[in-house]
């Protein structure tokens, strides 16, 4: 998802600057430059202004590789469907969330990385990052950010422990939410102790779902309905703003517009505990990779791989934070008093590292979205009695199962 958050970039760009001078002499990168054909790079409209101040440090350091930053055709959400209808015409780079990497490996839209680049990136990038540009055991593209939801909160009306659990959070406040968003209410299932698509995410077959572990998430939504603290919403904004909510579930690319609603009483924290399956569990989330690609059918494959391992190095990372509050992926840049000092960072690594599930890379993933939102939301608002539960379950299991 994209983030709306524009800040000044020049201390960031100077970092680039500095940091890429280290990295080699002018007269090595032009020997480096395969020929001097241009690259276009896709990117989401909102980042082409600070995509373009970062291809002007890649250009210091490879003046011979022209590159022109476009947006790409539908965002970056619709990767694998603009790259897919013309491979040949689509842009040499472009971005793309990691649950599409499996897909396009599979439809031949990109190509495994060297060995050279995969060492480089398990590197310099967490794991998680790593893990989720990975596809049956080879890398696929370049990750540069991390996505997995946070509990914004007003903390005038809220108190740090009031938020750590989701029975004090729902008896002393109301927090917005949406049962209609399988994105932000599935992991639900995970906390219960389920898995989709197996332990890694590449099974086909190994989702537990259809379970007793899986009846008891449905029961936790069906128990929802009847709490005064809970909101059923598509606009948590909006209900944050008119402080009918006092707290809303959300991802980092809201960051922005909540810290104008809440002003000095903005805070942001990992998710809380939930009781689901007999057991008080902390609440999980789905963790996103964004990554850049190349595309396999560019006639630059070298200069290619070149840009899209610059834009994502540490010093473009700290970039795209600076100007959108993407969560870098980059180890050192983590380690920046820039990121130390950044709540909403720091909550979306913790919830990376303890409280999330990499999305799944499967084509089924599809068919998941289709049938997850009304499974979730069935349950919530009573269309699916608990005595069915399981019955739905088991179609639900059954249909994501198959090859989209």
């Amino acid at each position: 998802m994209s983030l709306l958050k524009k800040l000044g970039v020049s201390s960031v760009v100077a970092l680039a600057a500095v940091s890429l001078a280290a990295c080699g002499s002018k007269k090595d990168a032009d020997k480096s430059a395969e020929s001097s054909k241009p690259l276009t790079l896709w990117v989401d409209t909102q980042q082409v202004g600070y995509y373009k101040k970062i291809v002007k440090e890649f250009n210091k350091k490879y003046p011979k590789i022209k590159v022109r930053v476009t947006q790409s055709p539908n965002g970056s959400a619709q990767a694998k469907t603009d790259v897919g209808k013309d491979p040949a015409k689509a842009a040499d780079v472009f971005e793309v969330p990691n649950d599409q990497l499996g897909q396009m490996a599979e439809s031949g839209y990109i190509n495994p990385l060297s060995p050279d680049a995969v060492k480089q990136i398990k590197a310099d990038n967490v794991p998680e990052a790593y893990k989720g540009v990975e596809w049956k055991g080879k890398v696929y593209a370049y990750p540069f950010a991390e996505q997995a939801q946070t509990l914004y909160y007003n903390k005038s009306k809220l108190s740090a422990s009031d938020v750590k659990d989701w029975k004090t959070l729902t008896s002393k406040g109301v927090v917005a939410t949406d049962f209609t968003n399988a994105y932000t209410m599935f992991p639900v299932f995970f906390t219960a102790g389920n898995k989709l698509f197996g332990a890694n995410g590449e099974d086909p077959k190994g989702s537990t779902v259809a379970s007793e572990n899986g009846v008891a998430a449905l029961k936790w939504f069906a128990e929802q309905k009847g709490n005064k603290g809970v909101m059923q919403t598509s606009n948590g904004l909006n209900q944050l703003k008119k402080d009918k909510a006092q707290a809303i579930l959300d991802g980092p690319w809201n960051a922005a517009n909540i810290k104008k609603i809440l002003g000095k009483n903005f805070a942001v924290t990992v998710y809380p505990k939930i009781n689901v399956a007999g057991k008080d569990a902390p609440m999980q989330a789905f963790l996103g990779i964004e990554g850049f690609a190349v595309n396999s059918h560019t006639s630059n494959a070298k200069n290619a791989t070149l840009l899209a391992a610059f834009i994502t190095n540490k010093a473009a990372q700290l970039v795209a934070h600076k100007e959108a509050g993407q969560i870098p992926v980059n180890k050192a840049a983590q380690a920046s008093d820039e990121i130390k000092n950044d709540d909403v960072a720091k909550a979306v690594i913790a919830m990376a590292k303890k409280q999330s599930v990499l999305m799944p890379k499967l084509s089924q993933m599809a068919i998941f979205w289709d049938g997850a939102s009304p499974l979730i939301s069935g349950a919530y608002d009573g269309k699916i009695k608990a005595d069915q539960f399981k019955a739905q379950l088991d179609k639900f299991a059954a249909k994501i199962s198959k090859k989209n």
